[in-house]
């Protein structure tokens, strides 16, 4: 297919994910083996289309890039630290938001789209701005769908009380909208459902 004939907001999410594409961790899913960041970023797109309706440009495009390139900034290159975990972070952040500016620029987006995007994926923005409040909801909901579960079975030697530091902490993230959706459109873990929604249902 050749892409120059897509729309521009269609060449931006073939780019995204073909850099995505190259992550040579693989996840199955449904029996089909897939990139582990093209994965990640195909359930953003279905979450956020199924979450909420009307979505700008900029809002779709920052969903899908949101783990652009993960993998070349691996946690062990950086302290095993509260603090060293910190630096990884903000160094994803910004490698998220420099490589889709690339990719936008490349394409010639207007600069207001490009710097709306790269705000919302180094999440600069405050939870009163709407579109950066959708974005974190949608964050937290494809990992109680998707990664809870995983999360869970690696982290075995976690108490329980760990878990529901980190689900609780994860929770106040989000905001009542998705507090509601957790409760009544999410396809949560069979075995962990119950203490999600218990956890919703009690701190929110």
């Amino acid at each position: 297919m050749n892409i120059s004939n897509l729309s521009k907001f269609d060449q931006a999410i073939a780019h995204f994910d073909a850099f995505n594409a190259a992550d040579p961790n693989l996840e199955v899913a449904d029996g089909i083996t897939f990139a582990k960041e093209l994965l990640y970023a195909q359930r953003m797109t279905a979450m956020l289309n199924r979450y909420t309706e009307n979505t700008s440009e900029a809002l779709q495009l920052a969903a899908r890039c949101q783990h652009i390139g993960r993998w070349k900034t691996p946690r062990t290159d950086y302290p095993m630290t509260k603090a060293g975990y910190h630096q990884w972070r903000n160094a994803l952040k910004s490698f998220h938001a420099d490589t889709a500016q690339n990719i936008l620029s490349e394409l010639k987006y207007d600069d207001s789209v490009i710097d709306r995007v790269c705000t919302l994926v180094r999440k600069e923005l405050p939870r009163t701005d709407i579109e950066a409040q959708t974005l974190e909801d949608v964050i937290v909901l494809v990992f109680l769908e998707h990664y809870l579960e995983q999360f869970v079975a690696t982290h075995s030697d976690y108490e329980e009380s760990k878990f529901v530091d980190i689900l609780v902490k994860s929770l106040r993230k989000t905001s009542k909208e998705a507090h509601q959706f957790i409760l009544t459109m999410t396809t949560l873990p069979t075995a962990l459902a119950p203490l999600v929604k218990k956890l919703v249902a009690e701190h929110f």
